[in-house]
């Protein structure tokens, strides 16, 4: 059987099923390959939804569905530290249940710029809520059960030979371009001689998830969606999956436990939940893993393409294993999508490995600064710290205050959600303004080009990120500031720049110029307080039409 689509896409996880549903909505037609068969209820791995990927959700249309499942609506998504699953508390970061998301701004995450705050639920209910959207869309098919077995490309495109593992037989598919969003096993990545460099160890978890009914009235209340166990003989993590009876259960090995057999899993999960032998529990499914720190050296060859964990592999610490993948998707679908509609040459793909993998080792290292603490935290827990007694008290006062400065950074990670950007991209015209440092927690806004747009809530109570285009758009903050001549060079060059004006008494907050280019990925390509002398330049530069536009001179209004 032969497939023809202009993008081929190896694996329907998360990443690839954003890949997919994004480039449909920009008019590409997709194939999806994938190796599960339909139904296969995926695993239990990623347990939070960032909050821009939560935006591309509200963008593409479906972001309510996604925000509907998970635990219940009045579940308490907080973060906890306790001795055990029913021992002391000993902080709590608090952030909001699903019903009072959009309305309670009183957690540390409650001053947020966006429409979409995240959303804490688990692999198993949101990943049928894209593959569902996926197969509903008529530009996208997606061809289950099948192995891939072959990427090859030339001058005219690439093919994909895959296996037929339910009816037998051989699958083929040929496009434009291929992105392989296949996972940490990735064949693709080792077709194009990709190779992963990094940290290869910095931790090992074994993962339980299990069914116990009984828990839910023996954990320490008010209740918490994750909660972090330290005492003084284990380390782990209990996090709610349903709200009711099913858990994941983390238990951080030591450093001389090298394999996940080498201790008694029962008695690990007995410990860290504070139960006895006659507790009663049902293990669903091991989900046994190693933290590593590994980054490509290259994202490409030609017009293969990898994404998510065939890229990168880290300690999923802010949830940015999943979401890094995602916010990689939609970084490539829009260049793939300027180029194969027509308005972009060839070369505007040479932004994805030119923007993502920089940002890709700065996240992972991240993680691995804040991997390296909690596990110095976690492995000189007190010998008192269970006690009833002052020592006790005082031990888990001081354990408590400083477990929530350090994970605060994370569960309040703002600056990994907004405070990235793109310093040297071939495709942003920059104006000598260097973009404001940013950590894993603290975000600046600022519309220096290469950041991300910064949020505003318009007059009307929407958001300025419901009215933004699909391609580019131009924020015009003074309508008697002329742009025809930059619109006129866009539509020359068949780039769609759509302009929107903006009625504001004052410039607000962080905005300081009158116009302000937004790319469709939703970072600022250009600003100024009129349009460039040379129009042309800029639109050249901004659809990838030449480096040597870009490298001749700084744009200046």
């Amino acid at each position: 059987m032969i497939h023809t689509a202009q993008v081929a896409i190896v694996g329907a996880g998360p990443v690839g099923l954003c890949l997919a549903l994004d480039l449909a909505w920009r008019g590409i037609d997709v194939v999806v390959v994938e190796q599960h068969p339909e139904g296969q209820p995926p695993s239990v791995k990623c347990n939070h939804i960032a909050s821009r990927t939560m935006e591309a959700f509200r963008r593409l249309g479906f972001v309510d569905k996604v925000r509907a499942v998970g635990l219940p609506d009045d579940y308490p998504n907080d973060v906890v530290l306790r001795t055990a699953g029913a021992g002391y508390e000993l902080m709590r970061i608090h952030i909001p249940c699903r019903r009072d998301r959009y309305t309670d701004k009183s957690g540390p995450d409650g001053w947020w710029p966006t429409p979409e705050p995240a959303h804490r639920v688990n692999q198993i209910y949101f990943e049928p809520v894209l593959f569902a959207e996926a197969k509903a869309n008529p530009r996208i098919t997606i061809l289950n059960h099948a192995e891939v077995i072959e990427v090859g490309q030339d001058a005219g495109g690439v093919r994909l030979i895959a296996r037929d593992l339910g009816q037998g037989g051989r699958i083929e598919v040929t496009a434009d371009y291929l992105v392989g969003c296949d996972g940490g096993r990735s064949m693709t990545r080792k077709a194009i001689g990709a190779k992963l460099h990094g940290d290869e160890v910095i931790q090992r978890v074994q993962s339980s998830f299990i069914r116990a009914p009984g828990l839910i009235d023996r954990v320490t209340k008010p209740d918490a969606w994750m909660s972090y166990i330290y005492n003084p003989e284990r380390a782990g993590n209990l996090v709610a999956i349903d709200g009711r009876e099913m858990w994941l259960v983390h238990n951080y090995l030591l450093d001389h436990e090298e394999g996940f057999d080498t201790v008694d899993r029962d008695a690990c999960i007995r410990r860290l939940l504070g139960v006895d032998a006659a507790f009663e529990y049902e293990l669903l499914a091991k989900e046994d893993w190693i933290g590593r720190r590994l980054v490509v050296d290259k994202l490409r060859e030609g017009r293969i393409f990898i994404s998510g964990d065939a890229a990168h592999l880290w300690v999923p610490y802010a949830g940015f294993g999943m979401n890094a993948g995602i916010a990689d998707a939609l970084n490539l679908s829009w260049m793939l999508a300027a180029h194969l509609n027509g308005w972009a040459p060839a070369a505007i793909l040479d932004g994805y490995e030119n923007e993502r993998l920089p940002i890709t080792d700065q996240v992972s290292r991240f993680a691995m600064s804040h991997a390296r603490g909690a596990i110095a935290e976690r492995t000189s827990v007190p010998a008192a710290l269970e006690d009833d007694t002052f020592e006790g008290e005082a031990s888990r006062q001081a354990v408590g205050e400083a477990a929530y400065r350090l994970h605060i950074q994370q569960f309040a990670c703002a600056g990994l959600n907004y405070g990235y950007y793109y310093p040297d991209s071939m495709l942003i015209a920059y104006d000598g303004e260097p973009q404001p440092a940013y950590t894993m927690h603290d975000y600046t806004p600022s519309t220096v080009p290469g950041c991300r747009l910064p949020h505003l809530w318009l007059g009307d109570g929407g958001s300025l990120y419901d009215r933004l285009g699909p391609d580019y758009t131009l924020l015009r903050f003074d309508r008697a500031v002329p742009v025809d001549r930059l619109l006129d060079a866009a539509a020359e060059r068949g780039v769609p720049v759509a302009l929107l004006d903006l009625a504001f008494e004052t410039l607000p907050a962080p905005y300081r110029h009158a116009l302000c280019l937004c790319r469709p990925d939703g970072h600022v390509a250009w600003r100024g307080d009129a349009v460039p002398d040379r129009c042309d330049d800029l639109i050249g530069i901004i659809a990838g039409y030449g480096q040597a536009v870009h490298e001749a001179r700084m744009l200046e209004a």
